[in-house]
């Protein structure tokens, strides 16, 4: 009977197709776990026994939340792409796909177990209405004079958005500080030629492709691996990459680190989605950041406000994420 139900609601929330915008979404949902211990990663802290006291309650509620979130994204529809990184597994994706909130988007997934220890990987949602799924694959990120090293995947996706033309999409979560960021640099280094390879690869076959690549990069736009090694620059230089974070006002961000915003998540797009000739163009050749008061919370060491996050440490604070979503529209050229 609940089933029943549940079908019975989603259809009639069905979404009303727009083929006037496709918005595009990422959001770091900060360690969005079940609650079952995986023998072959080390996620013990997300059990019921662990540091974080994870229960199948807390996965329900944290779910119940990113699905708010996504809901509120989409300002009265859904988005079309959703990127995801913090993710442990498939099924937390499929249970986030099917709650009452989003049903009615009929999200389908894709998701490819990454190497990371902790177990975290990328993961995609798309609306299979609005975009068709041509190929999938991850990335592996190495370090030839490392074998031991290991991290998330960057996950590849090539579709075509609503019988208008063909998209290639990056969800990447590229390597953290841990040990400081110096130290750590060559990881994202890494990270970023492996994704600068597949990149070129694409271009050099179809030049004015469209690419769009989105994620937590744990560098900002102006960092070595990000600026340097992909060569995401600005709108008004001539690389084949645009980062649109670089064009945001300074004092904003989508993560506050000791009191300062940054843009650790990212939107870059390649040059063909800023031209007023392509068939497919970003609305006002802006990326942006959803800062909705509920998101929020006082800073409790700064003067501001910071993402209401779900832990402080292994304390529950029983928020959303500590990083906030970011997204783009999609428009159609009218005009060609």
């Amino acid at each position: 009977m609940f089933v029943l139900i549940l079908l019975t609601y989603c259809t009639s929330r069905a979404q009303k197709v727009d083929p006037a915008r496709f918005r595009i979404m990422f959001y770091n949902v900060e360690n969005l776990f079940d609650p079952y211990d995986d023998p072959e990663k080390n996620d013990n802290d997300f059990t019921p026994e662990g540091n974080y006291r994870w229960t199948e309650f807390r996965w329900k509620e944290k779910t119940a939340k990113i699905a708010k979130v996504i809901r509120a994204v989409g300002e009265g529809d859904l988005p079309v792409i959703i990127g995801f990184c913090e993710i442990e597994n498939r099924l937390v994706l499929d249970e986030l796909a099917r709650h009452p909130i989003i049903c009615d988007g009929r999200y389908n997934v894709v998701h490819y177990d990454s190497p990371d220890r902790r177990g975290i990987d990328v993961g995609l949602f798309y609306r299979d209405e609005l975009f068709l799924l041509l190929y999938s694959e991850p990335l592996r990120v190495e370090i030839s004079n490392n074998p031991k090293f290991v991290t998330r995947d960057i996950l590849y996706v090539k579709g075509i958005l609503h019988r208008l033309d063909t998209l290639h999409l990056f969800v990447n979560h590229w390597p953290s500080r841990l040990g400081g960021a110096a130290t750590s640099e060559p990881n994202r280094i890494a990270a970023a030629r492996t994704l600068k390879q597949k990149v070129d690869s694409i271009l050099f076959v179809v030049s004015n492709a469209n690419i769009i690549i989105m994620g937590d990069f744990n560098d900002g736009p102006e960092d070595v691996s990000v600026f340097k090694i992909l060569e995401a620059g600005h709108a008004k230089d001539s690389k084949p990459l645009v980062n649109l974070m670089l064009s945001k006002p300074a004092g904003e961000g989508s993560h506050r680190f000791q009191g300062k915003w940054e843009f650790l998540d990212q939107l870059i797009v390649s040059r063909p989605l800023l031209n007023e000739e392509n068939l497919l163009k970003v609305a006002n050749a802006r990326a942006h950041v959803f800062k909705a008061d509920f998101l929020l919370e006082d800073d409790a060491r700064y003067p501001g406000k910071i993402p209401y996050r779900q832990f402080i440490g292994f304390k529950f604070n029983g928020g959303y994420s500590d990083h906030l979503p970011v997204y783009l529209d999609l428009e159609q050229n009218r005009g060609l």
